[in-house]
């Protein structure tokens, strides 16, 4: 994968991670909103916070010391 795909993929999860957060806080608004669905949500929004941090590191040159 080259760096231009990784950083493309980078911004894309970035972006549905954003998402997820509106929605999880918008759900959590509502008196009736599904505790399972936000549970879902927030495990979801967890492992891209994840993907995006091992993004991040590949993305970031070895140094040799």
């Amino acid at each position: 994968m080259t760096q231009e795909q990784l950083l493309q993929w980078l911004d894309e999860l970035r972006t549905e991670h954003r998402d997820l957060d509106d929605l999880i806080v918008m759900l959590q608004t509502h008196r009736h909103s599904d505790l399972m669905q936000i549970q879902r949500l927030k495990k979801r929004k967890l492992s891209l916070k994840d993907m995006i941090a091992r993004l991040e590191s590949k993305l970031i040159p070895d140094l040799d010391a």
